[in-house]
């Protein structure tokens, strides 16, 4: 008797999972009066599938690149950005970030390196919302599930967008649907990092590598489970602990502000019926 195969709850159905989210992004930008989109191309596979999305959704005039790098970027992830913008016929843009940055921490010259990696992250965003003024463009957020679970980006720094076609994406399918989309394989095979400074790795900082992160992160949301459960399924509690520590202590990063409620319709409370008012 053949046994039962048990699917991967991870595994997509890339065409399908393309189709859904170019659909999303034609009728998310249009609806609200936009035709054209601007990202930050890192040169990582995050806002490489993105960018492909994009375009596949859009068309290439449509889109806009903006790389930008500081001085200790990896001289790598400029030339992975370039070659999917090449590669998609995409205009990209190289803003240097390095004089913005280092102008304000010739100041506080003995900043962390958490400091000044979220001021470069904030000033790329900065950069970015004044070319979507510049283009009336909407911003394309990069983040996939996994960092807005583990609270893995900056606020108001890689994590704002108007939108962001691979929030409900983990990390692994990430790597499924940029195979399918035509991303750069030399994208797809690094090893992940915010290029913040130099030698990070996602997985480093973290302590743990994303395909145990994604599989611990489904069966404890998607699924729900107890820690009991999480344990019985070989996962250690001290990973159970951190990943639950982080989901929690970084819910903030995943809401907009936190508004009182003193009239009868408060905008992140009870005012959310977009549709009355055409959108």
């Amino acid at each position: 008797m053949n046994e039962l195969v048990t699917p991967d709850p991870l595994h997509l159905n890339p065409a399908l999972a393309s189709s859904f989210l170019e659909r999303f992004l034609v009728n998310e930008v249009t609806k609200v009066g936009f035709s054209n989109v601007v990202l930050g191309l890192s040169g990582g596979i995050d806002s490489a599938l993105a960018i492909y999305l994009c375009v596949r959704a859009l068309g290439a005039k449509a889109v806009t690149a903006v790389a930008m790098p500081y001085k200790t970027s990896n001289p790598e992830s400029l030339e992975h950005a370039r070659l999917c913008a090449e590669d998609l016929g995409v205009e990209m843009l190289v803003e240097e970030v390095t004089p913005m940055v280092d102008a304000y921490f010739e100041r506080h010259p003995d900043a962390s390196p958490l400091r000044r990696g979220n001021m470069m992250a904030r000033q790329r965003m900065c950069i970015l919302y004044d070319h979507s003024a510049r283009l009336r463009a909407l911003v394309i957020g990069t983040s996939n599930k996994t960092e807005l679970l583990l609270g893995y980006g900056t606020q108001h720094g890689d994590l704002a967008s108007a939108l962001n076609p691979l929030g409900d994406l983990y990390k692994t399918q990430v790597r499924q649907l940029s195979r399918y989309v035509g991303v750069p394989a030399p994208v797809i095979e690094k090893p992940p990092s915010a290029d913040l400074w130099a030698g990070q790795t996602d997985e480093a900082e973290l302590g743990f590598s994303y395909e145990m992160a994604d599989r611990l992160l489904y069966d404890m949301v998607d699924r729900g489970m107890t820690d009991e459960e999480l344990f019985a399924n070989g996962f250690a509690p001290e990973m159970v602990a951190t990943v639950r520590t982080r989901i929690r202590q970084n819910h903030f990063k995943r809401r907009p502000p936190i508004l009182p409620k003193l009239s009868a319709r408060t905008l992140d409370k009870d005012f959310h019926y977009l549709r009355d008012w055409g959108v």
